[in-house]
């Protein structure tokens, strides 16, 4: 790796830059509506739960973009696998590879955890992230379809248990 470009795993102290992160990307996105989550949230849930991790990527010592991850589980497999919620690049770093080293980091930690699947998401009309994933070997799971609970229906449906 040059020896200007750094990754490492997220520390607490680094709670307030992962969430402004978030936010970057849930504008580009254009989603930035839909972020609720606070320096408080994400403090617990990644590290006082351990519920997910975070790798920051630094150029010249300064944090240029991020990874967020967690583990999830194969039942064809028997293994785990890592579901990369969030991969973000500034748009001023982009096309310099850091992208493809925060993946290939992923995609590393993967086999060295003995990990079955790296997995993620992308939107429909975000061409550039498609083509750059399919340029890696990466296959769209077209035949499966993504459902969610959230909200009010969430509530709901945990209602019915407790009937």
């Amino acid at each position: 790796m040059n020896d200007d470009f750094n990754i490492r795993f997220a520390q607490r102290k680094d709670t307030e830059l992962v969430l402004k992160f978030i936010k970057e990307l849930a504008d580009y996105e254009e989603l930035l509506d839909e972020v609720i989550a606070d320096e408080e949230t994400l403090e617990e849930s990644l590290f006082d739960r351990e519920m997910a991790e975070v790798i920051i990527a630094e150029y010249k010592d300064k944090p240029v973009g991020f990874a967020l991850f967690f583990h999830n589980f194969s039942t064809f497999l028997g293994k785990p696998g890592i579901y990369l919620e969030d991969l973000y690049v500034k748009p001023e770093y982009r096309g310099n590879g850091f992208g493809k080293k925060l993946l290939a980091f992923l995609a590393d930690l993967t086999v060295k955890r003995d990990c079955g699947r790296l997995e993620w998401w992308v939107l429909d009309w975000n061409k550039s992230s498609i083509d750059f994933y399919e340029s890696l070997g990466a296959k769209a799971m077209d035949e499966w379809t993504v459902y969610r609970l959230t909200g009010k229906s969430l509530q709901e449906l945990a209602g019915d248990f407790k009937s």
